[in-house]
């Protein structure tokens, strides 16, 4: 499986890129972000309130991918 990994904001501030190719098994999001923070370099993945996308939908972190996905990982916006 081949993933394009898009970072924004201070993710992609604090990892010094803003995308990258992935490829390996990842059934859900969240074993690509365990395989990323594996890596070395994500460590803002972290992050118990990060927010995800597949194919520019929001989704969660059990959310299944497929090869050739989008994923995005970025921070909570907060406002007031």
């Amino acid at each position: 499986m081949k993933l394009n990994v898009l970072y924004f904001a201070r993710f992609r501030e604090a990892m010094g890129r803003d995308s990258e190719q992935v490829e390996g098994d990842f059934p859900t999001l969240e074993a690509l972000r365990a395989f990323l923070l594996g890596e070395g370099g994500h460590d803002v993945l972290a992050e118990a309130n990060l927010m995800c996308a597949r194919n520019e939908e929001l989704c969660s972190l059990a959310e299944p991918l497929r090869d050739g996905d989008e994923v995005a990982f970025f921070p909570t916006v907060t406002g007031g």
